[in-house]
């Protein structure tokens, strides 16, 4: 199976499904960013703190698979000089609709984002890389590209899924029912019986995910070079069961020295 090329078109349909992190942003919050008044998202609900930020003005910034119209024209409006690379043709349609809207300049890249060869090295001061790479089989490579691409000093600015979030059954969790079911690390692929798989993949057409370790996920941006210098926690503002009793997304601010 391609799973690159079944997860293009699978959010190409959540586009059309209106998904939250496929509606862009509105002229309102451009305007603001144009006036300097700010802030994205990496994770559903809490803002990225500003001291993350370096000066964006004029700065380089690789927003990575974070296509939908959100992240990338808001830094754009900030005075950021944006590329959105992601593997949705219609998630960067999303971006371009929005650039066109309010006369920004960004650029779009369709591609894998663990594959950035494209971009030489110490290309970028910043990455954004919001909730994503759960779409993704191994995400080592993704800290690997991202660290070669950031200059010195530069900054990635990450978001990404707690593994227990996939601990429990999918169809009970949807009735608010927290019954474990799954081993991490976890794959729709592989661990879930043939008849949810065809149902997932030929009847809802949702994009295949993955539950990566923590090890994978935070050893692995130190493995890659980068130093962490910052951390939080959020979840869907109690739109999950698990709500109440943990945070399931991770922020992480890793530094290259």
């Amino acid at each position: 199976m391609d799973i690159l090329r079944y997860n293009s078109s699978a959010w190409d349909s959540e586009v059309l499904k209106g998904n939250r992190w496929t509606r862009p942003v509105t002229p309102e919050v451009i305007e603001n960013a144009r006036k300097g008044d700010w802030q994205i998202m990496l994770t559903p609900i809490r803002p990225v703190p500003d001291t993350w930020f370096p000066p964006v003005k004029g700065a380089k910034v690789l927003c990575l698979a974070s296509g939908g119209g959100q992240q990338g024209p808001i830094l754009a409006a900030a005075g950021a000089d944006v590329t959105v690379l992601d593997n949705s043709s219609a998630q960067l349609g999303q971006d371009r609709m929005v650039a066109a809207r309010e006369h920004l300049l960004l650029r779009t890249e369709i591609g894998d984002m663990r594959d950035l060869t494209r971009f030489a090295d110490e290309s970028f001061e910043l990455v954004i890389h919001p909730v994503s790479n759960c779409f993704v089989d191994d995400v080592l490579g993704v800290w690997k590209e991202a660290h070669r691409v950031l200059k010195r000093n530069g900054a990635l600015l990450a978001g990404f899924i707690n593994p227990v979030h996939f601990l429990f059954d999918e169809l009970d969790f949807e009735q608010s029912k927290l019954t474990v079911r799954h081993r991490i690390p976890y794959s729709d692929l592989k661990s879930l019986p043939e008849s949810e798989l065809k149902a997932m993949l030929f009847d809802q057409h949702e994009p295949l995910a993955w539950g990566h370790t923590l090890e994978d996920q935070i050893r692995g941006q130190l493995d890659a070079g980068f130093l962490i210098a910052g951390f939080y926690e959020d979840d869907w503002g109690g739109e999950s069961p698990l709500d109440f009793y943990l945070r399931t997304f991770i922020a992480t601010r890793a530094v290259k020295l």
